[in-house]
């Protein structure tokens, strides 16, 4: 399939994010179509990264299958026929929503990140080796880079448009979203993080963390939306070879966040927009990353 940069289909656009762009389908659906931009500390690289998309789309959908009777979602349907079928306006624009369109129920989305921390590890690792809290709450003395947290942290954040989310208190959320739907998103969130991680740990993966957004349907129920448990929204780690102590390999984009620290350290970047150009080989093996991450995970290779 050819990689896409950005996406052009004749349905409104009402959003564009740093990977996907959304398309309103009538007024109770939403078309959500991941191109294979790719972005690092907060850039855009100009290049894309082959798969990308379908990778974090099905992925999602695989999720979403094994989520049916745990939690509500919004996933109608991540098949491109299918898809034309409900929306025959896209019948010759296959080729461009094979394999990295997702339709899905409209929702009003809380304006909150729902992340669940399984592992210490990245900005809360470094908060927590710096002062001893998250968020500024207290954590217990002795934990470990990359130790397992027992329980697992609700962790909530805002969420940014530009730049990275901000971590904040459950008694900061609980004043924005409510008491009750506080309680309600961090039980689900709580649900899908416990659920998914007996079934990655069975193929081999770690879920060290990961974030969940969550909105509310035109019935008035809260479902799970966005993406679910992707190299993209969660840190995957292989179980062969974790080792608390130290940071673990990942599978995501870290042949890409490797070389862009060489060129911020060479002093060929300043860490700003324009990124510098990616060698095929960064490409190359930032797709291969996010591949191995769908097949570990669904324990099939990704065909579309």
């Amino acid at each position: 399939m050819n990689a896409m940069l950005a996406s052009d289909l004749p349905l409104p656009r009402i959003g564009r994010g740093k990977v996907r762009d959304i398309y309103a389908v009538g007024s109770d659906c939403v078309l959500l179509l991941t191109t294979d931009r790719i972005s690092a500390f907060d850039v855009v690289m100009a290049e894309t990264i082959p798969m990308k998309g379908a990778v974090l789309t099905q992925i999602s959908a695989w999720w979403f299958r094994q989520l049916e009777g745990v939690v509500p979602h919004h996933m109608i349907s991540a098949d491109a026929d299918e898809i034309i079928r409900k929306v025959p306006g896209l019948k010759d624009h296959r080729a461009d929503i094979l394999g990295r369109a997702m339709l899905c129920r409209r929702t009003t989305v809380f304006p909150v990140e729902c992340v669940i921390r399984g592992y210490i590890s990245g900005s809360a690792w470094k908060e927590y080796a710096a002062s001893g809290t998250l968020a500024g709450e207290e954590l217990a003395e002795g934990l470990l880079e990359s130790g397992k947290l027992e329980p697992p942290i609700f962790s909530p954040a805002t969420k940014a448009e530009t730049g990275h989310d901000e971590n904040i208190t459950v008694a900061r959320m609980r004043e924005i979203v409510g008491n009750d739907v506080a309680e309600k998103l961090e039980s689900m969130a709580r649900t899908v993080y416990n659920f998914g991680e007996r079934i990655a740990r069975h193929q081999g993966i770690i879920i060290a963390d990961t974030k969940f957004e969550f909105g509310r349907a035109a019935d008035d129920r809260i479902i799970l939306i966005d993406e679910v448990m992707t190299p993209d929204s969660s840190r995957f780690w292989a179980a062969d070879v974790y080792r608390p102590g130290r940071p673990q390999p990942s599978f995501d984009k870290q042949p890409l966040r490797d070389y862009l620290d060489a060129e911020r350290h060479a002093g060929r970047w300043n860490g700003d927009a324009p990124p510098p150009p990616l060698p095929a080989s960064v490409v190359e093996a930032t797709s291969r990353r996010y591949l191995e991450a769908y097949r570990r995970v669904t324990g099939d290779e990704l065909t579309v």
